[in-house]
């Protein structure tokens, strides 16, 4: 009921109070008298608006604020693969995780000799292969931060704790948010964007250990040290283009003292869905370094331990795919996801080999020999994990390597016997893995996991049982894809 309606109310009821032969004095009172009652309600109204509209104005001015905050924060949650990876945390506030893990291992074999027969080792034996130790031990552990530094930028770092006892810094970066145009550059220490297990960490692994694609062509995963450009297209379907450049301090590079970029890759990647249950990714990556003396140790024939180091181009070329079914959408109850890639690296240069002790040693390698060296070698793997009840999964992995042909530039001259390079034998590893795992929750996953793995060599197969933990503490994105 509006003011007008309350002063007619009011006039009514006074003139149904009145005499009916009031004089013109009496009518001339009433008259005052309702003037002066819609003047009192009209004061009291316009108040009342006028502290509606200051209400009005201010809750506005915090909306407004809050719906800025909360984009600067959503542009924190750049597009990584189909998903975004960054969780929607306060712009000042860091989010901070730690991830727990360890496995209890038995090995036939001993494990501190393990290596992949008739690939260039990558000189990093802490986290590459299965653990360096059996029974139970400490596996990689990570702390990580990451905030937004301003509506900008966006920081992230993540510490290492390796078996060893040494901290190491496995990525520490910044990106930016908002450039618009779907563009993201990123600089620092990250991991590479090619291929598609490449920059998950391994406590997002399906498997307890990385394929063996990854370990004989990049250590484990590829890090890139400089920048990184990234473009999500503005088309229905999924399409992502980037290009790495930065130096090629990790394997398959070597750490090399020279200006300008060592390293360079380049990725594309495209996707989907299929109906409301399926969907896919696909991409291609290529990789491309120029190690200077990029070395590891052996024991020739003679008993003497040598130095073999590579010296030129490398050039690994990459294909991927990923499938994932989730009833209706909802990866709850169950889900399946198969994932595959195929790698194929050439090397070309120069292959030497030296004794590591003084000359006088008289070793195969004595005096330093040098020569031409190329290599055409090429790994895959496929595998599926199938989740068949809210927390339980089941999968497989099959791995294979060709160490392909090899032409090293000393052996063919006769200068030293193919077999004083034991470690660049040519051999076809493989490994079949199954795994079945528990998730209590999001942050807790327990899996026991078998392998037989024959990579070390002819005759040198190796049954490898694990019982691991991952454990999550703390704010932590979600997984890309």
């Amino acid at each position: 009921m509006n003011h007008t309606s309350l002063v007619v109310l009011a006039a009514c009821g006074l003139l149904s109070n009145s005499p009916a032969s009031a004089s013109d004095a009496d009518l001339k009172a009433l008259r005052e008298e309702i003037a002066q009652m819609k003047s009192t309600y009209q004061h009291r109204i316009d108040a009342l608006e006028s502290r509606l509209g200051q209400a009005e104005t201010l809750t506005a001015k915090v909306k407004a604020t809050a719906e800025t905050a909360m984009t600067s924060v959503a542009q924190g949650n750049v597009a990584q693969g189909m998903g975004r990876s960054d969780s929607k945390a306060a712009s000042f506030n860091p989010e901070v995780s730690l991830i727990l893990q360890g496995a209890m291992t038995r090995m036939e074999r001993n494990p501190t000799t393990w290596a992949v027969q008739g690939f260039v080792p990558a000189g990093e034996p802490d986290e590459v292969g299965p653990p360096r130790r059996r029974g139970l031990s400490l596996r990689e552990t990570e702390l990580v931060f990451s905030a937004n530094v301003d509506p900008n930028f966006r920081g992230y770092l993540n510490l290492a704790l390796t078996p060893t006892n040494t901290i190491a810094v496995e990525e520490a970066y910044v990106h930016t948010l908002g450039l618009g145009k779907g563009l993201t550059v990123k600089g620092g220490r990250f991991l590479s964007g090619i291929g598609y297990n490449n920059e998950q960490h391994p406590h997002s692994w399906d498997f307890a250990d990385a394929p063996l694609a990854y370990t004989a062509f990049f250590g484990n995963k590829l890090t890139a040290e400089g920048l990184q450009l990234k473009w999500l297209a503005p088309t229905e379907n999924f399409l992502e283009l980037g290009l790495e450049a930065g130096r090629d301090n990790a394997f398959p590079g070597s750490n090399r003292n020279k200006n300008g970029s060592g390293l360079g890759a380049a990725f594309a990647r495209t996707g989907g869905d299929a109906g409301p249950s399926n969907s896919w990714r696909a991409g291609v990556s290529v990789v491309g370094t120029r190690p200077t003396a990029r070395g590891f140790a052996q024991t020739d024939t003679t008993g003497n331990a040598n130095t073999v180091a590579f010296s030129g181009n490398s050039r690994t070329v990459g294909a991927d795919f990923v499938w994932k079914w989730a009833p209706n959408g909802n990866p709850g109850e169950r889900n399946f996801k198969f994932q595959a890639e195929a790698f194929h690296r050439v090397e070309n240069g120069e292959l030497s080999c030296g004794d590591a002790a003084s000359p006088a040693a008289g070793g195969a390698c004595f005096p330093r020999l040098s020569g031409s060296y190329r290599s055409t070698q090429n790994g895959l793997y496929a595998q599926a994990v199938y989740q068949f009840l809210p927390q339980w999964r089941v999968g497989y992995r099959h791995d294979r390597l060709d160490s392909g042909n090899v032409s090293i530039g000393i052996v063919d001259s006769g200068a030293i016997a193919a077999a004083s390079l034991p470690r660049l034998a040519a051999w076809k590893p493989r490994r079949d893995t199954v795994m079945f795992d528990y998730a209590s929750s999001e942050f807790a996953r327990l899996r026991v996991q078998f392998a037989r793995d024959t990579s070390r060599g002819p005759g040198l197969s190796d049954n490898q049982f694990w019982l691991q933990y991952v454990m999550s503490i703390g704010a932590h994105g979600a997984h890309k894809f």
